[in-house]
């Protein structure tokens, strides 16, 4: 009796010890903070190690996955960018639009200004020697003469402060230091940043001199060096958080960089060889990482200039994603397979499971990397639902498949009856058949900007997955408003000439992405071919109706916001 006593005192000592060591390692990064925090001078970082630090291994995440500086709040990450392509997208789960009131937008914007003066915070934007190397290739001169095309140098309308995204008063400064006390300092010793109109501007990170730059009419400008450097930094900067990304049918993950930009991550699924099998529907064809990226390359060859910068890199799946993941539900689903390689599978609707898991080489794998739209909180965008959206159904079929004269009610709706959003919607058509993609059902566009502004071309992930098939029914928008832009007309006569080929154009584009090849030969071929069946079809519209009802005029300038009264 007596050693039954014993045994259940040495029992209730152990368990009074490991909770004391629990209680412990929770205080102790708290405890780490206040001492290090005003000598460190980054004690405004949220995150759980500092981005010149390297990250914790995944055995010490795993040993202590309640402690307070591995698995941080949800709000904890970077919120001022957010990348949609699911009809709820306007509320995100990064998104401070639900928590944030239009009359703190400013303290949002502080938060994305991570930046010190002190050379510690400069060598963040250093890159690393071993992730610097393919160089992309300079272009070529055919692809140079067609940027030089007077196509191609058009000249915007005068910007106004209505045109512009951002309209930040440049009396107004960032303090890189000012996320901790949730303040703007316009006093002080300590130097500051001019929001925007300031040569400082230029030290911005890329991602965010891309989100300055956004407009009324574009997402980019024609010949803007930052898209060059933005597509270096989503292939060179060092990942240092990864979570995935809330919704869709597919696993997607949201990966944050050293230098507080976000991207988000589509894995490979596919060899470039592999088509769409012929019994998958649409809906749930798989989504391609290598469509990603040459949708972002065709988008600027057809001079839309409204897809977000896309870059194909390869990542190490154990130090990039795994090591560094503060997102649980991810990491439980890290194995090793029966071949020795990593492998996870994540959480979505569709191909989430052990048998259709992503696997390394042994831990490598190639994804794209698409650059994040600014922050709803920040710009407020608006879903649209596609008129010609599909019925995503086995059986039934959408109305406009089955009324040939739908499009006059299209034109009769707004904001389809005025402006240019009717000429837009044909501008995707025309880039969705390109590219063999019958998943556009819904598109977006800036809330500042109303009615009067482009369609951002977000989420082409099942585009380029049959070269040996061409599904004209992408083009019945086309061929029921019979109505083309100008502009978008004359460059695809241009593109289908010998000297422009697209295929060819298309090629020694993408010969700069890390990926390359990003397609193969016949689905270039696949583009000249179904570039003449849109000319075609614009060709018998013509001949139909007359050149004057078919085509628009927008390179007047004041003819595409006049378009409504010639429908």
């Amino acid at each position: 009796m007596i050693l039954f006593r014993k045994f259940r005192v040495l029992i209730l000592m152990v368990f009074l010890i490991a909770c004391t060591m629990h209680i412990m390692i929770d205080l102790l990064p708290k405890l780490e903070r206040r001492a290090t925090g005003p000598s460190t001078g980054n004690s405004a970082c949220a995150c759980s190690h500092r981005p010149s630090e390297e990250p914790q291994s995944w055995g010490k995440q795993r040993a202590r996955p309640g402690a307070e500086s591995g698995w941080p709040n949800k709000h904890t990450l970077r919120i001022l960018q957010d990348f949609s392509n699911e009809p709820s997208s306007n509320l995100t789960s990064h998104s401070l639009e639900k928590i944030t009131g239009a009359g703190d937008k400013t303290e949002v914007f502080k938060k994305l200004e991570h930046y010190t003066q002190n050379g510690e915070t400069k060598k963040h934007f250093i890159q690393d020697t071993n992730v610097i190397k393919n160089l992309p290739v300079k272009a070529s001169t055919r692809l140079s003469a067609l940027f030089e095309h007077p196509l191609y140098k058009t000249a915007l309308p005068p910007l106004t402060d209505e045109d512009t995204l951002f309209n930040v008063n440049t009396d107004i400064r960032f303090n890189p230091k000012a996320a901790e006390n949730q303040e703007w300092h316009n006093e002080g010793n300590e130097e500051e940043y001019a929001p925007t109109g300031d040569s400082s501007a230029d030290s911005y990170p890329n991602w965010l001199r891309f989100h300055i730059g956004i407009n009324r009419y574009e997402l980019y400008s024609r010949h803007n060096p930052v898209m060059d450097a933005l597509l270096k930094d989503l292939v060179s900067q060092r990942i240092t958080s990864v979570a995935m990304k809330s919704g869709g049918t597919q696993l997607k993950l949201i990966m944050t960089f050293q230098n507080y930009g976000q991207a988000l991550f589509k894995p490979m699924k596919q060899t470039r060889e592999q088509e769409t099998p012929p019994d998958f529907f649409y809906f749930s064809d798989f989504e391609r990482h290598n469509a990603e990226i040459a949708a972002f390359h065709l988008d600027r060859i057809l001079d839309f200039r409204r897809v977000p910068p896309v870059a194909g890199r390869l990542v190490n799946m154990t130090k990039e994603i795994r090591d560094v993941t503060r997102d649980k539900k991810l990491w439980r689903t890290f194995f090793v397979s029966p071949a020795n390689n990593i492998c996870f599978y994540g959480e979505c609707s569709y191909y989430c499971s052990t048998e259709h898991a992503l696997c390394g080489k042994p831990d490598q794998i190639e994804g794209s990397l698409a650059a994040f739209l600014p922050d709803l909180a920040l710009a407020k965008r608006k879903t649209w639902r596609n008129p010609w959206r599909r019925s995503y159904h086995k059986r039934k079929k959408a109305e406009w498949e089955v009324d040939p004269d739908y499009c006059e009610e299209v034109k009769q709706t707004a904001p389809y009856d005025s402006g240019s959003r009717l000429l837009d919607i044909m501008d995707m058509t025309i880039f969705d058949f390109l590219m063999g993609n019958m998943d556009r059902h819904h598109y977006e566009t800036f809330e500042k900007f109303g009615n009067e502004t482009f369609i951002i071309h977000l989420d082409n992930g099942r585009g380029f997955g049959k070269h040996s098939h061409d599904e004209v029914s992408i083009l019945v928008p086309l061929s029921q408003c019979c109505r083309v832009k100008k502009s978008t007309h004359l460059r695809l006569q241009l593109l289908a000439k010998e000297e422009y080929k697209l295929s060819g154009l298309m090629a020694e584009s993408l010969l700069k992405d890390r990926l390359t090849p990003v397609l193969i030969q016949p689905h270039l071929e696949a583009m000249d071919r179904r570039l003449r069946l849109v000319l075609n079809v614009l060709a018998d519209c013509v001949e139909k109706e007359g050149y004057a009802a078919v085509v628009e005029d927008d390179l007047d300038g004041e003819s595409t916001h006049t378009a409504a009264s010639r429908r």
